[in-house]
This record gives C-alpha cells, sequence and structure tokens, in this order.
C-alpha cells in the first residue's frame, strides 16, 4: 500500500549546515538573478550564472549524499515553526529533483553560452538570465515546500519568469505563445488558489502534514467539498504540467522559443508542477481519501489519451521543434499515467521517468537547435542526409530518440517495462495495450528522421561529411546530459530503489 508520499521524520541529528542548503540554493538563485541586469558583457552574465549553477549542483549533490547516508529533513523558514511559520521538506526525491534541475540548467546554459545570441538579440542576454535563475529558484520552491500557499506563490513567480523566456526572441510569435502561456497558466494557479480556500476551510492549516492530520480526523461528511478541491488542484497544476487536454499552450511555447529556453520549459518548468500534484496527492489528502475518489481514474484516462493523442500529433508535425514539443506532451502522458495507477510502483516510475525525461528531452531540444542554427532549416523533410554533416549531434539525437521509443538498457524503456508491471500489479492488465500503441507511434516519428539523417544515397548525395559539425567544446553538454541520460537507464535499480525510500514513511 502506498503511502503518505515523502513524508518522514524530522532527523534531529542533522547538521545545521546542510539543513541550510535549500534556502541557500534559492537564495543564491535568486541574488545572481538581480545582479545580473546590472552586468553587460557576455562572459560575464555567463560567468555568474554558470558560477550559481555549479555552486548549486554541488550543494544539491551533497544533499543527496547527505540525505542517502541519514534521511530526510525538515527546515523552518524564520522563528516559527510549522504550523505557524513556512517550512520545507527535503527528503529523497525532493534532492534528487533539486540534483537534476542544477545539472541540466547548467548544461543548458553552458550551450547557451556559443548560441543564444544567434537566436536573441546581444541586449537580450542578461534579461534571459535573469529569468533563468528566477525560474529555477522558484521551481526549487515548488519542490521544497511543505506548505501549500508558499508553493502557490512559486508557482505565479514561475509562471512569469517562464513567460520571460519565452518571448526573449522578441518576435510576433513568441509573444503570441507567451501571451497563451501567460493566460492558461494564470487560470491554472487560480484553480489551484481555489483548491487551497476549500482545503483551507477544511483543516484550517496550510501546512501539508497538518492539513492532511485535521482532514483525516474531520472526514465526516466532507467528501464532496474533498473531490471539489481536489480535481481544483488535478485541473489546475495538470495545465502547468502539460496534462492532455490542457496541453495547449505548451507545442507553440516550446517550438517558438530559443532552444534553450525549449529545453528548459521542457526539462524542468512542466516537471515541478507534476512534483507538487503528486505532494498535495498523497501528503496533503493520503492515500486514503485519495483512494475513496475518482480522482486518480481522471488522471489515468488523461494520462493514456496524452500518449496515444500527444504521439499522434507529434507524427503529424512537418517542423523538427514542433514535433519534439508534442513528443513532451505524449512523455508526460506517460507520468500521469503513472501516477493514475494509483500503486506504489506507479508513484516511483512518475518520479524516476520525470528524471528519465528532463535528460533526454533536454538533449533532444538542444541537438535539434543545433541542426536549426547550422542549416537554417526548421523542418523534418530538410534534415535528410544530416547525419553526413553533423555526424556527433546526430548520434546524440539517435540515442535520445531510442529511449524515448523505449529500447532496453535506455531508461525509456525502463520507464515502460516498470509501468506494464505497475498495470499488472493493480489489476489493469488493458492497459498493456495502450503502453505497445504509444511505443510504437513513438517509432514511427523518431526512426523516419534517424533513418533519413543517416541513410539513402539521395540524402547523402552532396553532402559533405563534418562540414556543419560544431567543435566537441560546444557539444559537450549535449555529450553530457546524454551520458546521463544513458546511466539512468544501466543504474535504474539503485536509482529506483533511492525513489522508494523517498515514497514510504520511514
Amino acid at each position: 500500500m502506498l503511502q503518505c508520499l515523502t513524508l518522514v521524520t524530522h532527523n534531529t541529528a542533522s547538521p545545521n549546515l546542510v539543513k541550510l542548503i535549500p534556502l541557500v540554493s534559492i537564495m543564491l538563485l535568486m541574488l545572481s538573478a538581480f545582479i545580473m541586469p546590472l552586468l553587460k558583457k557576455k562572459r560575464h552574465l555567463f560567468g555568474l550564472t554558470g558560477g550559481a549553477l555549479a555552486i548549486l549542483m554541488v550543494l544539491s549533490f551533497v544533499n543527496v549524499a547527505y540525505i542517502y547516508q541519514n534521511g530526510g529533513y525538515y527546515f523552518d523558514i524564520g522563528h516559527f515553526p510549522a504550523p505557524f511559520g513556512i517550512s520545507l521538506r527535503i527528503g529523497e526525491i525532493e534532492s534528487l529533483i533539486a540534483l537534476l534541475f542544477a545539472i541540466v540548467d547548467l548544461m543548458v546554459t553552458w550551450y547557451a553560452y556559443y548560441s543564444l545570441e544567434k537566436e536573441i538579440k546581444e541586449s537580450r542576454i542578461a534579461f534571459f538570465h535573469t529569468m533563468n535563475l528566477l525560474l529555477l529558484a522558484s521551481l526549487l520552491g515548488i519542490v521544497f515546500t511543505n506548505d501549500v500557499f508558499n508553493g502557490f506563490v512559486f508557482l505565479e513567480v514561475s509562471t512569469l519568469a517562464a513567460c520571460g523566456i519565452i518571448v526573449v526572441k522578441d518576435k510576433k510569435t513568441n509573444i503570441k505563445a507567451g501571451l497563451k502561456y501567460l493566460i492558461l497558466s494564470s487560470l491554472g494557479s487560480g484553480l489551484v488558489l481555489m483548491g487551497i480556500a476549500f482545503i483551507y476551510s477544511l483543516s484550517g492549516h496550510l501546512s501539508m502534514d497538518y492539513i492532511h492530520e485535521a482532514m483525516i480526523a474531520n472526514l465526516d461528511g466532507k467528501q464532496n467539498t474533498i473531490l471539489i478541491s481536489v480535481i481544483l488542484f488535478t485541473v489546475g497544476l495538470g495545465i502547468k504540467g502539460a496534462m492532455f487536454p490542457l496541453h495547449i499552450w505548451l507545442p507553440d511555447a516550446h517550438a517558438s522559443a530559443p532552444s534553450p529556453s525549449s529545453a528548459i520549459l521542457s526539462a524542468l518548468v512542466i516537471k515541478a508542477p507534476v512534483i507538487f500534484l503528486i505532494k498535495v496527492f498523497y501528503k496533503v489528502y493520503g492515500t486514503q481519501i485519495i483512494h475513496e475518489t475518482v480522482i486518480l481514474d481522471l488522471v489515468l484516462l488523461f494520462g493514456v489519451m496524452g500518449m496515444i493523442f500527444g504521439s499522434l500529433f507529434a507524427r503529424s508535425q512537418k517542423e523538427l521543434k514542433r514535433m519534439i514539443a508534442y513528443s513532451s506532451v505524449a512523455q508526460m502522458g506517460y507520468i500521469f499515467f503513472a501516477i493514475g495507477i494509483g500503486n506504489t510502483l506507479g508513484v516511483v516510475m512518475a518520479i524516476y521517468h520525470i528524471v528519465a525525461h528532463a535528460l533526454t528531452k533536454s538533449s533532444l531540444f538542444l541537438a535539434a537547435g543545433s541542426f536549426i542554427e547550422q542549416t537554417g532549416f526548421k523542418h523534418i523533410e530538410d534534415f535528410r542526409g544530416i547525419g553526413k554533416e553533423m555526424p556527433v549531434t546526430l548520434g546524440i539525437f539517435t540515442v535520445s530518440g531510442l529511449s524515448m521509443i523505449g529500447i532496453p538498457v535506455l531508461p525509456g524503456f525502463i520507464s515502460k517495462w516498470n509501468l506494464a508491471m505497475a498495470s499488472i500489479q493493480s489489476d489493469k492488465l488493458y492497459l498493456l495495450i495502450f503502453l505497445l500503441i504509444s511505443s510504437l507511434l513513438n517509432a514511427s516519428y523518431y526512426f523516419p528522421i534517424i533513418i533519413n539523417g543517416y541513410f539513402g544515397e539521395e540524402n547523402l548525395d552532396g553532402k559533405v561529411f563534418l562540414s556543419k559539425s560544431k567543435p566537441i567544446k560546444q557539444l559537450l553538454p549535449l555529450i553530457i546530459l546524454t551520458v546521463l541520460m544513458v546511466l539512468v537507464g544501466f543504474f535504474s535499480g539503485s536509482l529506483i530503489e533511492f525513489i522508494e525510500r523517498g515514497v514510504y514513511t520511514v
């Protein structure tokens, strides 16, 4: 039986310095963001961003190592403990997601150093870095928070910052996509706020742990109010997490934004709200309450629809980045599918797939950005034979694409295999059909790009070997992301075991 997610007892032996890491991480990013507009030179902008992200990565790694040895802990902000003050809760899942976000953002920033000025005006680079750091700080706040209203505040900050990295190109399509995201995301935030109002009226608390205790103690006669509140949270966070059919902002935003922005949006921005939703389900409401509602069945339905229709839409696209954007809808479908199954293995695989997809999709978007940057083309048909001109970049795209399809050893296969096992455990064998269909659809739009990129004399005619390839120092962040993605597959057993520790009460 799935227990209260990431609810871990206070570890009084944890050193004060380790407990400060979450707060220091958020403050470091925010302070760096406010300093950014004062800098003018490109190397200073990237130096500050890269330095802050490198420090964040080290701090996050220390946090993971400590939690691996000692378990999770709480950190109270200010002079008042919960329920009167704001508290952060950092366990296995939160620390792992923070490390993931730091690594991906650092690699994207590394890539952006060589390519960003080719997509946006030089005068807008400082704005991009400011928004990026504020965005990452707010996403970490969403992941760390143990207070639902504090989570809402960070959601609002992330919305504005995400709009910033979308419109930074300063073109009509970007502004239109940014406005669409702002309107829909604001609607999602409003629904979340209404959900918070409902559960506050039921419990009198904003702290997740105290809300859960109060609702369990006063459950009788409140079922309808609880159902309304959980639906509000699900729809609101589903909009932000690109749950089908609430995903309509995503294709335009991801396809029109600069490639570094697309990578951040797909790898990070749509993941934090899902983590928040899982915490709401299993920390705020708890297993008993959530299984007495129909919400998991609805999430499962939307997950299946996302897996199938996201892939069908991706298959029909002509532009490469737009195809990858719709692929993200399909992959988020797997995550909601995993949550909707409703058992322990399902939730564990939702977290695992978040990690795998963040590494894979950031690599795919950056590889696609490299194709577009070096050739000037956008359409899939224009990249026939690109493997001769850019073999390393296509190799990176190939490995990432194979993971999306679910080739054994790669993390995409690990996710799908374990989702099949979770479906069997929950006695929902019919779900295996949807997993199979979605995998075949994934193959139908990734394999043609890979095959046409490498093979066929008509594709290679007139192409010059390595003529458009980037220097290795520019490709290194993509290589690192791909290697990490492969390692997530090879060492999936240890990673899944670590995630499981965060799912059970200890």
